[in-house]
């Protein structure tokens, strides 16, 4: 994390839920036992939809040597695969507008769903892994405290 990212902020997230043991879905990408990649999946709230598993993806880095190889895109189909298999209706991230809809992403705004962040509409995305999943489903998004590690 702290190499694809530049800084340690991304890395402090991950130690930060698996120091409350917030279940969450972590994968890795690795060659001959050296890490390439990681991406983890964390669970997010949708204020006022109680009862349903939504999912936050992020961080997800690369080693930047790496990068551009199909690692990350594995990543995200295994974490999503391994998201639904946990019951997971929905996943959102902050991310790439250009990346993540080839995975089945697309504006939360188009779904009246907005970030607790102030991010860009269009960064802002959500793909729905059972269907009707975000039928009324409108509202803000939250993540866990551990986001907000190392932020003034």
């Amino acid at each position: 994390n702290e190499a694809a990212f530049g800084s340690p902020a991304e890395a402090d997230i991950v130690v930060a839920l698996r120091a409350k043991g917030i279940e969450c879905v972590s994968l890795v990408a690795d060659r001959d036992g050296a890490i390439l990649g990681h991406i983890l999946f964390s669970p997010v709230t949708l204020v006022g939809h109680d009862g349903h598993e939504r999912m936050g993806l992020g961080p997800m880095a690369v080693l930047p040597g790496e990068q551009r190889k199909g690692i990350g895109s594995a990543l995200v189909r295994e974490g999503l695969t391994q998201c639904k298999h946990l019951g997971a209706q929905a996943i959102v991230v902050v991310g790439h507008p250009r990346y993540y809809p080839r995975f089945g992403f697309a504006p939360a705004s188009r779904y009246g769903i907005r970030c607790e962040y102030d991010v860009p509409e269009d960064v802002f995305m959500i793909a729905e892994l059972q269907r009707g999943a975000l039928r009324a489903a409108t509202g803000l998004v939250r993540y866990d405290a551990a986001f907000g590690v190392g932020q003034p």
